[in-house]
Protein backbone atom coordinates (compact mmCIF):
# COMPACT_ATOMS: atom_id res chain seq x y z
CA UNK A 1 0.00 0.00 0.00
CA UNK A 2 2.80 2.36 0.91
CA UNK A 3 4.42 1.80 -2.49
CA UNK A 4 1.15 2.57 -4.25
CA UNK A 5 0.66 5.66 -2.09
CA UNK A 6 4.15 6.83 -2.98
CA UNK A 7 3.42 6.43 -6.68
CA UNK A 8 0.19 8.42 -6.32
CA UNK A 9 1.99 11.19 -4.40
CA UNK A 10 4.71 11.33 -7.05
CA UNK A 11 2.12 11.46 -9.83
CA UNK A 12 0.24 14.30 -8.12
CA UNK A 13 3.46 16.20 -7.55
CA UNK A 14 4.42 15.88 -11.22
CA UNK A 15 0.94 16.96 -12.31
CA UNK A 16 1.10 20.00 -10.03
CA UNK A 17 4.51 20.91 -11.43
CA UNK A 18 3.19 20.69 -14.98
CA UNK A 19 0.18 22.89 -14.16
CA UNK A 20 2.40 25.48 -12.46
CA UNK A 21 4.84 25.37 -15.38
CA UNK A 22 2.04 25.83 -17.93
CA UNK A 23 0.57 28.76 -15.97
CA UNK A 24 3.99 30.37 -15.67
CA UNK A 25 4.62 29.92 -19.38
CA UNK A 26 1.27 31.52 -20.23
CA UNK A 27 1.97 34.42 -17.90
CA UNK A 28 5.42 34.87 -19.40
CA UNK A 29 4.06 35.00 -22.96
CA UNK A 30 4.16 38.67 -24.02
CA UNK A 31 0.84 40.23 -24.95
CA UNK A 32 0.45 40.79 -28.67
CA UNK A 33 1.02 44.42 -29.60
CA UNK A 34 0.66 44.22 -33.39
CA UNK A 35 -2.59 42.44 -34.19
CA UNK A 36 -4.17 41.78 -37.58
CA UNK A 37 -7.93 41.13 -37.46
CA UNK A 38 -9.46 39.06 -40.23
CA UNK A 39 -13.26 39.23 -40.12
CA UNK A 40 -15.61 42.12 -39.43
CA UNK A 41 -17.09 40.66 -36.25
CA UNK A 42 -13.65 40.11 -34.69
CA UNK A 43 -12.58 43.67 -35.45
CA UNK A 44 -15.83 44.91 -33.93
CA UNK A 45 -15.19 42.82 -30.81
CA UNK A 46 -11.65 44.16 -30.44
CA UNK A 47 -12.98 47.72 -30.54
CA UNK A 48 -15.76 46.85 -28.08
CA UNK A 49 -13.11 45.47 -25.72
CA UNK A 50 -11.21 48.77 -25.95
CA UNK A 51 -8.14 47.03 -27.39
CA UNK A 52 -8.13 48.74 -30.79
CA UNK A 53 -4.76 50.43 -30.21
CA UNK A 54 -3.13 47.05 -30.78
CA UNK A 55 -4.56 46.70 -34.28
CA UNK A 56 -2.20 47.33 -37.18
CA UNK A 57 -4.34 45.96 -40.01
CA UNK A 58 -7.74 44.46 -40.89
CA UNK A 59 -9.45 42.77 -43.81
CA UNK A 60 -11.93 44.37 -46.20
CA UNK A 61 -14.97 43.05 -44.29
CA UNK A 62 -13.93 45.05 -41.22
CA UNK A 63 -15.87 48.24 -41.87
CA UNK A 64 -17.23 48.92 -38.37
CA UNK A 65 -16.59 51.08 -36.51
CA UNK A 66 -15.60 53.73 -39.04
CA UNK A 67 -12.21 54.14 -37.36
CA UNK A 68 -11.27 50.61 -38.45
CA UNK A 69 -11.25 51.74 -42.05
CA UNK A 70 -8.17 53.84 -41.36
CA UNK A 71 -6.16 50.68 -40.66
CA UNK A 72 -4.07 48.98 -43.33
CA UNK A 73 -6.28 46.69 -45.47
CA UNK A 74 -4.81 43.22 -46.11
CA UNK A 75 -7.56 42.12 -48.51
CA UNK A 76 -10.65 39.95 -48.49
CA UNK A 77 -10.68 37.31 -45.74
CA UNK A 78 -10.98 34.36 -48.14
CA UNK A 79 -8.32 35.63 -50.54
CA UNK A 80 -5.54 36.76 -48.23
CA UNK A 81 -1.97 37.34 -49.31
CA UNK A 82 0.80 36.32 -46.93
CA UNK A 83 3.02 39.09 -48.26
CA UNK A 84 0.46 41.78 -47.50
CA UNK A 85 -0.03 40.54 -43.95
CA UNK A 86 3.67 40.08 -43.22
CA UNK A 87 4.33 43.61 -44.49
CA UNK A 88 2.66 45.05 -41.36
CA UNK A 89 4.92 42.91 -39.11
CA UNK A 90 2.18 41.34 -36.94
CA UNK A 91 2.78 39.32 -33.79
CA UNK A 92 -0.76 37.87 -33.82
CA UNK A 93 -3.42 37.21 -36.44
CA UNK A 94 -7.00 36.65 -35.29
CA UNK A 95 -9.21 35.21 -38.01
CA UNK A 96 -12.80 34.15 -38.47
CA UNK A 97 -13.52 30.61 -39.62
CA UNK A 98 -13.19 30.28 -43.38
CA UNK A 99 -10.28 32.71 -43.70
CA UNK A 100 -7.57 31.70 -46.11
CA UNK A 101 -6.68 30.30 -48.55
CA UNK A 102 -4.83 27.36 -46.89
CA UNK A 103 -1.57 28.10 -48.72
CA UNK A 104 -1.52 31.61 -47.25
CA UNK A 105 -2.04 30.24 -43.74
CA UNK A 106 0.79 27.74 -44.37
CA UNK A 107 3.14 30.57 -45.35
CA UNK A 108 2.22 32.56 -42.25
CA UNK A 109 2.79 29.47 -40.12
CA UNK A 110 6.21 29.03 -41.72
CA UNK A 111 6.98 32.64 -40.83
CA UNK A 112 6.10 31.77 -37.19
CA UNK A 113 3.33 34.34 -36.94
CA UNK A 114 0.57 33.00 -34.63
CA UNK A 115 -2.59 32.50 -36.71
CA UNK A 116 -5.58 31.92 -34.43
CA UNK A 117 -8.92 30.88 -35.91
CA UNK A 118 -11.85 31.98 -33.74
CA UNK A 119 -14.86 29.63 -33.90
CA UNK A 120 -18.03 31.07 -35.36
CA UNK A 121 -21.69 30.35 -34.69
CA UNK A 122 -25.12 31.87 -34.99
CA UNK A 123 -26.69 31.88 -31.56
CA UNK A 124 -26.28 33.51 -28.17
CA UNK A 125 -23.79 30.97 -26.82
CA UNK A 126 -21.63 31.17 -29.94
CA UNK A 127 -21.41 34.97 -29.78
CA UNK A 128 -20.42 34.90 -26.11
CA UNK A 129 -17.80 32.23 -26.82
CA UNK A 130 -16.38 34.26 -29.71
CA UNK A 131 -16.08 37.37 -27.55
CA UNK A 132 -14.36 35.44 -24.78
CA UNK A 133 -11.99 33.69 -27.21
CA UNK A 134 -10.82 37.04 -28.61
CA UNK A 135 -10.41 38.56 -25.16
CA UNK A 136 -8.51 35.53 -23.85
CA UNK A 137 -6.09 35.59 -26.78
CA UNK A 138 -5.48 39.29 -26.25
CA UNK A 139 -4.80 38.66 -22.56
CA UNK A 140 -7.83 40.59 -21.27
CA UNK A 141 -10.19 37.81 -20.09
CA UNK A 142 -11.98 40.02 -17.56
CA UNK A 143 -12.92 42.49 -20.27
CA UNK A 144 -14.17 39.57 -22.32
CA UNK A 145 -16.36 38.29 -19.51
CA UNK A 146 -17.89 41.73 -19.00
CA UNK A 147 -18.62 42.26 -22.69
CA UNK A 148 -19.92 38.71 -23.14
CA UNK A 149 -22.25 39.11 -20.16
CA UNK A 150 -23.68 42.39 -21.47
CA UNK A 151 -24.07 40.97 -24.96
CA UNK A 152 -25.79 37.85 -23.68
CA UNK A 153 -28.28 39.94 -21.72
CA UNK A 154 -29.25 41.89 -24.84
CA UNK A 155 -29.51 38.67 -26.85
CA UNK A 156 -31.79 37.14 -24.21
CA UNK A 157 -34.08 40.13 -24.65
CA UNK A 158 -34.09 39.55 -28.41
CA UNK A 159 -34.86 35.86 -27.89
CA UNK A 160 -37.79 36.77 -25.66
CA UNK A 161 -39.09 39.14 -28.34
CA UNK A 162 -38.78 36.40 -30.98
CA UNK A 163 -40.56 33.85 -28.81
CA UNK A 164 -43.44 36.23 -28.16
CA UNK A 165 -43.88 37.27 -31.80
CA UNK A 166 -47.33 36.36 -33.09
CA UNK A 167 -48.05 35.49 -36.70
CA UNK A 168 -44.44 34.80 -37.64
CA UNK A 169 -43.63 35.82 -41.19
CA UNK A 170 -41.82 33.61 -43.69
CA UNK A 171 -38.64 35.35 -44.82
CA UNK A 172 -36.32 34.46 -47.69
CA UNK A 173 -32.77 35.78 -47.57
CA UNK A 174 -31.23 36.39 -51.00
CA UNK A 175 -27.44 36.38 -51.07
CA UNK A 176 -27.12 37.19 -54.78
CA UNK A 177 -28.93 37.24 -58.10
CA UNK A 178 -25.91 37.11 -60.38
CA UNK A 179 -26.68 35.83 -63.85
CA UNK A 180 -30.36 35.83 -63.03
CA UNK A 181 -29.93 32.91 -60.62
CA UNK A 182 -31.11 33.42 -57.07
CA UNK A 183 -28.71 32.25 -54.34
CA UNK A 184 -30.63 31.99 -51.10
CA UNK A 185 -30.12 30.86 -47.52
CA UNK A 186 -31.16 27.52 -46.12
CA UNK A 187 -30.54 26.24 -42.59
CA UNK A 188 -27.39 26.72 -40.53
CA UNK A 189 -26.34 30.13 -41.85
CA UNK A 190 -25.96 33.57 -40.35
CA UNK A 191 -29.03 34.64 -42.30
CA UNK A 192 -31.03 31.72 -40.90
CA UNK A 193 -29.89 32.67 -37.40
CA UNK A 194 -30.83 36.33 -37.60
CA UNK A 195 -34.21 35.55 -39.18
CA UNK A 196 -35.05 33.31 -36.21
CA UNK A 197 -33.72 35.84 -33.70
CA UNK A 198 -35.94 38.52 -35.21
CA UNK A 199 -39.07 36.47 -34.63
CA UNK A 200 -39.55 35.22 -38.20
CA UNK A 201 -39.24 31.88 -40.04
CA UNK A 202 -36.76 31.01 -42.77
CA UNK A 203 -38.94 30.27 -45.79
CA UNK A 204 -36.32 27.90 -47.23
CA UNK A 205 -35.49 25.18 -44.72
CA UNK A 206 -35.16 22.11 -46.95
CA UNK A 207 -31.38 22.50 -47.40
CA UNK A 208 -28.33 23.77 -45.55
CA UNK A 209 -26.06 26.66 -46.45
CA UNK A 210 -26.41 29.09 -49.33
CA UNK A 211 -27.52 27.48 -52.59
CA UNK A 212 -29.10 28.39 -55.93
CA UNK A 213 -32.86 27.88 -55.81
CA UNK A 214 -35.28 27.19 -58.63
CA UNK A 215 -38.25 29.34 -59.53
CA UNK A 216 -40.51 26.49 -58.45
CA UNK A 217 -38.88 26.29 -55.02
CA UNK A 218 -39.34 30.04 -54.49
CA UNK A 219 -42.99 29.88 -55.49
CA UNK A 220 -43.55 26.94 -53.15
CA UNK A 221 -41.72 28.72 -50.29
CA UNK A 222 -44.15 31.65 -50.61
CA UNK A 223 -42.09 34.14 -48.57
CA UNK A 224 -43.93 37.00 -46.95
CA UNK A 225 -40.78 39.13 -47.13
CA UNK A 226 -37.42 39.19 -48.89
CA UNK A 227 -34.27 40.04 -46.93
CA UNK A 228 -31.07 41.24 -48.60
CA UNK A 229 -27.84 43.05 -47.81
CA UNK A 230 -27.95 46.71 -48.75
CA UNK A 231 -24.71 46.58 -50.69
CA UNK A 232 -22.51 43.94 -52.24
CA UNK A 233 -23.57 40.36 -52.77
CA UNK A 234 -24.18 40.74 -56.51
CA UNK A 235 -27.92 41.39 -56.25
CA UNK A 236 -29.68 44.16 -58.05
CA UNK A 237 -31.93 46.94 -56.89
CA UNK A 238 -35.20 46.34 -55.11
CA UNK A 239 -37.07 47.01 -58.35
CA UNK A 240 -34.92 44.54 -60.27
CA UNK A 241 -35.49 41.84 -57.66
CA UNK A 242 -39.25 42.44 -57.62
CA UNK A 243 -39.29 42.09 -61.40
CA UNK A 244 -37.70 38.63 -61.37
CA UNK A 245 -40.31 36.07 -62.51
CA UNK A 246 -39.85 33.78 -59.48
CA UNK A 247 -40.12 36.64 -56.99
CA UNK A 248 -43.14 38.12 -58.75
CA UNK A 249 -45.21 35.08 -57.76
CA UNK A 250 -44.64 35.53 -54.02
CA UNK A 251 -46.63 37.31 -51.29
CA UNK A 252 -43.48 39.39 -50.68
CA UNK A 253 -43.72 40.86 -54.18
CA UNK A 254 -47.44 41.52 -53.83
CA UNK A 255 -46.84 43.63 -50.73
CA UNK A 256 -43.41 44.91 -51.91
CA UNK A 257 -41.96 43.59 -48.66
CA UNK A 258 -38.23 43.75 -49.24
CA UNK A 259 -35.91 44.59 -46.34
CA UNK A 260 -32.31 45.62 -46.94
CA UNK A 261 -29.74 45.97 -44.15
CA UNK A 262 -26.00 46.43 -43.81
CA UNK A 263 -24.38 43.03 -44.29
CA UNK A 264 -21.96 43.14 -41.36
CA UNK A 265 -24.64 44.48 -39.01
CA UNK A 266 -27.13 41.85 -40.13
CA UNK A 267 -24.86 38.79 -40.40
CA UNK A 268 -21.80 39.56 -38.27
CA UNK A 269 -23.02 37.88 -35.08
CA UNK A 270 -21.07 40.09 -32.72
CA UNK A 271 -21.84 42.69 -30.05
CA UNK A 272 -24.52 44.45 -32.17
CA UNK A 273 -26.50 41.37 -33.17
CA UNK A 274 -29.31 41.82 -30.66
CA UNK A 275 -29.97 45.34 -31.92
CA UNK A 276 -29.90 44.04 -35.50
CA UNK A 277 -32.58 41.49 -34.52
CA UNK A 278 -34.77 44.22 -33.02
CA UNK A 279 -34.30 46.38 -36.11
CA UNK A 280 -35.17 43.49 -38.42
CA UNK A 281 -38.25 42.73 -36.35
CA UNK A 282 -39.36 46.34 -36.68
CA UNK A 283 -38.78 46.29 -40.41
CA UNK A 284 -40.75 43.07 -40.85
CA UNK A 285 -43.64 43.74 -38.52
CA UNK A 286 -43.73 47.46 -37.84
CA UNK A 287 -46.61 48.23 -35.51
CA UNK A 288 -47.69 44.56 -35.81
CA UNK A 289 -44.68 43.47 -33.66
Amino acid sequence: MSGASGIVRTHLALTLCLVVFAAAAAAAEPAAKRVVSIGGSLTEIIYALGEQDRLVARDTTSIYPDAAQWLADVGYMRRLSAEGILAVDPDLILAEEGSGPPETIALLDAARVPFVTVPDGFDRAAIAAKIQAVADRLGVPDKGTELATRTEASLQAAEAMAAAQQGKKRVMFILSTQGGRIMASGRGTAADGIIALSGAINALDAFEGYKPVTDEAITAAAPDAILMMDRGGGHGTVEQVLAMPAIATTPAAASRAIVTMNGLYLLGFGPRTAQAAFDLNAALYGSEG
